[in-house]
């Protein structure tokens, strides 16, 4: 009888060839699932989503400090410490006498135009917010920002002449709020000993006394206190341990926060 046998071996090949064909399937399917370019897709969309989390950027790092105190000097041996270290940075000033608006300040620091104290906080303000946008740029391209003087000034030494505090504070809400404030401490009189003091219009020594006593007021969980009146080298030591640790938090991803916001 050959018909049994033909049967028998009909349907042990078409049995064959199911699990043949099962198995092809299935290893397309993992084939797809493992190929490079899955896996790269996979990836880059797993870390894309981390990022935005996350994402790595600058620091916003304020000096502050009396007239005379050093803060320009140490701002830009802080950059080229900062360069040297293979990080991005860039050594900001306020008032930024560029504009025009930093024009008609500059004006009024050295004497050469009269305005009211309203006004010239006002001007001092909007000569920060003109340069917000690209401040914030900077930042998100990893680039950290020393920046000699910004609101706390502008606070500080408007109350200083009697403004209301409150009132000095309203038009800085909403710049970005520095990651670190370097406050460059140093008593009036030693500032009134060093060279060039007394050349613009609020470098009278009572009147850094007052300044000096308003700056406190705006102390907060980002200030870092440095002696001034140490050795340059010193001063300058300790400025670069405390920005380097802060550089560091933000690469980690730390927030971009507002000013003064409730």
């Amino acid at each position: 009888m050959i018909y049994p046998t033909c049967i028998t071996t009909f349907k042990s090949l078409s049995s064959r060839a199911l699990v043949l064909r099962t198995s092809l399937n299935f290893q397309a399917k993992l084939s797809s699932r493992c190929s490079p370019r899955r896996i790269r897709m996979e990836t880059n969309l797993s870390c894309s989503t981390e990022g935005n989390n996350k994402e790595a950027r600058g620091a916003l790092v304020v000096l502050e400090g009396l007239d005379r105190s050093g803060k320009s000097s140490q701002c830009s041996r802080l950059v080229s410490y900062l360069e040297g270290q293979g990080l991005s940075a860039e050594l900001w000033r306020f008032p930024d006498r560029t504009t025009n608006v930093g024009q008609m300040i500059s004006a009024y620091l050295t004497n050469a135009s009269q305005l009211d104290d309203h006004t010239i906080h006002l001007l001092f303000s909007a000569n920060r917010w003109e340069k917000r946008s690209l401040m914030e740029e900077k930042l998100k391209s990893g680039t950290t920002l020393i920046v000699d003087r910004y609101s706390y000034s502008g606070v500080a030494f408007s109350s200083a002449k009697g403004l209301d505090i409150e009132w000095c504070k309203a038009p800085e809400i909403g710049l970005l709020a520095p990651d670190l404030v370097a406050y460059l401490d140093i008593s009036p009189d030693k500032a009134a000993e060093r060279g060039g003091y007394g050349d613009e219009r609020y470098e009278k020594l009572e009147f850094q006394k007052k300044v000096a006593e308003h700056y406190k007021v705006l102390h907060d969980a980002s200030w870092k206190i440095v002696d001034a009146s140490q050795p340059i080298e010193d001063v300058e030591k300790q400025l670069q341990e405390i920005v380097l640790a802060t550089v560091t938090e933000c690469q980690k991803g730390k927030s971009l926060a507002s000013l003064w916001s409730t």
